[in-house]
């Protein structure tokens, strides 16, 4: 998970207040369930002393705000009485979550919020094409329609100069349109941060659009028969990244010197050195770190901490704690079933 967005959460002051829950659209009652749910999660709240500022602007984001689509699940987080994030996410958490504490609780966001790729989709016919770019959530953030000039775009039959001349002329017509269709794609990618394209259509002009695109978006590019089956190819993207995580962190773990550790001691000295690309998660537990002034300046016990010139020290959990830092340090975030040792694990960007 790119935590650039998250970045605010670092930079506000606690306390902080964090909820997860299911939030699903799909039943006759869900608005119904929907007020039963906040009921639930503002006494759990006041339970923990929760700020009424920050429990009164949930309430408004859980209540008056959109609505999900079908099945689904919602991540606030609240720091005074604000709320700093509010997503829907790809799946419902497994149990209702409602913690207030120092730090911000990151973990349910990057178990579950893990969303689609941002992409663009192109729908090419022989003439243009229409271009539509879509952000991770699956909504749709800009579109160009690409009209081609539609005359001659069909070879003739025939013989002699002037059938010859008209056979030109298609194949400059078609070369054309195929050149603004790859700009109109390769400008939308660019400007919307797309990691997939989906050029869909008749197999010639999708492959001919494929070609002609700049070598950045061809590298992202994959055909397709029809534009609907893009979100499986998003999804399947997605997957493939996350597997490539995980295989480089285990073969930079199995040398000597590579590009990787685990364990709370190793990852809160790279977090401190600002070494971490790539913070990867399991499961952690119930243990507790130390920090300091700023979120990056962790480390396992008090003294640790001051002799890297902390001038106060916090305990915190370290499921809150280390995520908080990952994201000061503006590393990425990823959850892995697989054990790590104290439920952490890190790639680093240098030795």
């Amino acid at each position: 998970m790119d935590t650039t967005t998250l970045r605010p959460l670092v930079t506000a002051t606690g306390p902080f207040t964090s909820v997860y829950f299911e939030d699903s659209h799909d039943t006759e009652d869900a608005e119904k369930q929907l007020e039963l749910k906040w009921r639930e999660l503002k006494d759990a709240l006041t339970a923990q002393h929760a700020p009424d500022g920050a429990v009164s602007a949930l309430e408004s984001a859980i209540l008056d705000g959109p609505r999900a689509t079908g099945r689904s699940g919602r991540a606030l987080l609240a720091a005074g009485g604000e709320v700093l994030v509010d997503e829907h996410l790809a799946n419902p958490p497994a149990a209702t979550i409602a913690r207030v504490s120092d730090l911000p609780y990151l973990l349910p966001l990057a178990r579950y919020g893990e969303l689609g790729l941002p992409h663009v989709v192109a729908d090419v016919d022989q003439v243009g094409a229409t271009v539509k770019a879509y952000d991770a959530h699956g909504r749709e953030v800009a579109s160009e329609v690409v009209t081609g000039q539609d005359h001659p775009v069909h070879h003739t039959r025939g013989g002699g100069e002037a059938h010859h001349r008209m056979q030109h002329r298609t194949e400059e017509v078609k070369r054309h349109n195929v050149a603004d269709v790859a700009a109109a794609v390769a400008r939308l990618a660019e400007r919307t941060g797309a990691e997939l394209i989906v050029v869909a259509g008749e197999v010639q002009g999708r492959t001919a659009v494929i070609d002609e695109l700049p070598a950045a978006a061809k590298s992202r590019a994959r055909e397709a028969t029809h534009s609907d089956v893009a979100d499986e190819l998003a999804e399947a993207v997605r997957q493939r990244v996350l597997t490539d995580v995980v295989e480089r962190f285990h073969g930079a773990l199995d040398q000597p010197d590579g590009l990787a550790v685990q364990g709370l001691e190793a990852v809160t000295a790279a977090l401190r050195e600002a070494n971490v690309e790539t913070l990867l998660v399991g499961d952690p537990g119930e243990d507790v770190v130390c920090t300091g002034s700023s979120p990056a300046q962790i480390a396992l016990g008090e003294e640790e901490l001051k002799a890297y010139g902390a001038t106060e020290v916090h305990r915190c959990r370290a499921d809150e704690a280390v995520p908080a830092a990952a994201i000061a340090v503006d590393a990425d975030l990823v959850h892995v079933d697989e054990g790590l040792v104290e439920g952490f694990g890190a790639i680093l960007r240098h030795r």
